[in-house]
């Protein structure tokens, strides 16, 4: 019988700050426990009759899918909505937007642009909104991620992470958040051109100290993932960017995760995991990756016995029913 904490009844999810050390553990547990009803052929209806907005600027595949099945597991339904087929934020203002569809559904996932958006949704809207990704944030993403990492090793705390990549994004901001709040050793590996906000990093060393982690920032990609357990990469070039991509790629090319890289963590082979929030260009299998060749990552990495890319992205689904379940059930546990 898995027990469901009701401190967390009506609660948002706008970034990793949201969730207290011990909630974020909880959360992590929470959709494990959701993750072996599924297999189990469960589909019960904790979310029965619960309507869930799924507000879109952005395109997606795991968050769209994940937010619809998650809430159609457990009964409830989803709605999509984007710019073309709503008023949201153009015709009328998202603060206006807010106080209707608060009144229509009985909570909102939001992915977009703008931090401000997500926060004035939860403000004024009176139901639970659950941020899908900002420019600023992914917070479902880290719980995803999280996931993962407790399947490969049991225990997190100690690990040591190393993010190569464009470190000021929002992946990184929330993979240093969360690895300061969950034990686990970070490194962000990255260009001084693109490294993160200091503010950001002096709050998560902060978080670090009472945790035993260790929060770092280095500029050499070798150097940087030495004991590395996850290596960890996004894009280069984020959605709004694509002016940049050009800059992007002569910065970032010295920082694709090899097998070389992989190698230099000492724990290839052994005790070692690689993760991406996907998509990936790893191939030539994509308009962008027909033009450049692999970016990011080699397909040998990609496809290797340690990638759980695909566990990662099927947790997705189970991470954001278990903040949909958190927030609106009632009931005493499943």
């Amino acid at each position: 019988m898995f027990e469901l904490n009701h401190a967390l009844l009506g609660r948002s999810l706008l970034n990793i700050r949201s969730l207290s050390d011990s909630e974020l553990a909880y959360m992590v547990d929470l959709a494990m426990a959701l993750k072996a009803r599924k297999r189990a052929g469960i589909r019960g209806d904790l979310l029965r009759r619960m309507n869930i907005a799924l507000i879109f600027e952005k395109s997606s595949t795991r968050t769209r899918n994940s937010a619809a099945i998650a809430v159609r597991d457990e009964g409830g339904h989803a709605e999509f909505l984007t710019g073309h087929d709503t008023h949201f934020g153009v015709k009328e203002s998202v603060a206006d937007s807010a106080r209707v569809l608060g009144r229509l559904f009985d909570g909102i996932l939001f992915r977009g642009y703008r931090q401000s958006t997500v926060e004035t949704l939860a403000k004024l809207s009176g139901v639970p909104v659950w941020n899908g990704l900002t420019d600023e944030s992914h917070p479902t993403q880290f719980l995803a991620d999280m996931m993962t990492m407790r399947e490969a090793f049991g225990e997190v705390r100690g690990r040591t992470m190393a993010y190569v990549g464009d470190g000021r994004n929002n992946v990184a901001n929330s993979l240093m958040m969360g690895c300061a709040k969950a034990g686990i050793n970070f490194v962000n590996v990255t260009p001084a051109a693109l490294f993160p906000s200091e503010t950001l990093v002096a709050e998560a060393r902060a978080i670090a100290v009472r945790n035993g982690c260790e929060i770092r920032v280095e500029t050499d990609p070798v150097q940087g993932v030495k004991g590395a357990n996850v290596l960890y990469t996004d894009v280069w070039v984020s959605m709004g960017e694509e002016d940049k991509k050009a800059e992007r790629l002569a910065l970032l090319r010295p920082y694709q995760i090899n097998m070389k890289l992989c190698e230099a963590t000492g724990n290839l082979g052994k005790d070692l995991i690689f993760l991406h929030c996907l998509p990936a260009f790893h191939d030539n299998q994509t308009d962008v990756s027909r033009e450049t060749g692999a970016l990011e990552v080699t397909d040998d990495v990609f496809e290797s016995d340690f990638s759980r890319v695909f566990d990662e992205a099927e947790n997705r689904m189970h991470t954001i029913k278990a903040l949909y379940v958190s927030a609106l059930c009632r009931e005493a546990g499943f």
